[in-house]
């Protein structure tokens, strides 16, 4: 017997975050230069992080919390621009 299940009709809105969420998109020069930015910005904040604070859960937390923060941020220029 066939396993039946529904299925649901997304919206397309929903249907084109998809797409454009799980497409690669090359950054073009300008945007380089920018994420490159964030990401060395991230960088330093990791480092002063690293300095300041005693190795712990919560340290490992911020430094993975910022490593979202610089996807996220390179993330938003390439998928928006």
């Amino acid at each position: 017997m066939e396993s039946q299940h529904k299925q649901y009709d997304p919206a397309p809105t929903l249907v084109q975050r998809v797409n454009r969420d799980f497409t690669y998109q090359p950054p073009n020069g300008e945007q380089v230069l920018r994420m490159s930015s964030i990401r060395q910005e991230c960088k330093n904040l990791a480092a002063k992080i690293l300095q300041d604070t005693p190795p712990s859960r919560e340290q490992s937390l911020a430094l993975t919390s910022l490593e979202e923060v610089s996807m996220w941020c390179n993330a938003a220029i390439a998928r928006n621009e």
